[in-house]
């Protein structure tokens, strides 16, 4: 899958800035996530930078057609129905693994919303790991690792670190971009 992948990078005009850490488990942060491009975006980079990434993914897309792709591709179903301790379950996975590196868009979905969902947060909290920042910025069409970081336990001191980190024009659609904190301070009526 890696030539073509590297096919479709090249096709589409992107590349990548960063190196992976050669650490055994953490979680990868994706983000901006306003499109499903993001998605092959990510299993291209999966694939060129031969990393065995494991993903949530909302339970409709692991139906027929697409379930055993999906399952194929590293995905984890998640019901989201149902908030049946799934926070627990992904930390207790993480503790228990010997190598996971597992991907979460903490936006949640790619409609505008005030602020990042902190699953991922209590996840890499919980077990113990970093969590990595990685982008796709689609103004250069680059797709960016960035450094582990260690969560402190002060969410939001962490969620500021990562709102300095992100940037809404990266999006490929801006005016969905939902930031990891929501603004303090209410809009101006224009």
């Amino acid at each position: 899958m890696a030539p073509i992948s590297r096919l479709g990078m090249f096709f589409f005009g992107w590349h990548f800035e960063g190196e992976f850490p050669k650490l055994r488990k953490y979680v990868l942060i994706g983000a901006p996530h306003t499109s499903n491009w993001d998605f092959v975006f990510m299993l291209f980079a999966a694939f060129i930078l031969k990393q065995d990434f494991r993903w949530m993914g909302k339970d409709s897309i692991f139906r027929f057609p697409f379930g055993g792709l999906a399952r194929w591709a590293g995905g984890i179903s998640i019901d989201r129905s149902f908030h049946d301790h799934r926070v627990q379950k992904m930390i207790d996975t993480l503790k228990e693994a010997e190598d996971l590196i597992l991907v979460i868009a903490p936006e949640g979905t790619r409609s505008k919303r005030d602020q990042w969902k902190t699953g991922f947060y209590h996840i890499a909290l919980g077990a113990g790991v970093p969590v990595l920042p990685c982008w796709l910025d689609y103004s250069r069409k680059v797709g960016g690792i960035g450094t582990p970081y260690v969560l402190t336990g002060d969410k939001e001191q962490d969620l500021r670190f990562l709102q300095n980190l992100y940037r809404p024009h990266w999006a490929k659609y801006p005016e969905l971009y939902t930031p990891p904190l929501r603004d303090k301070e209410p809009k101006e009526a224009k």
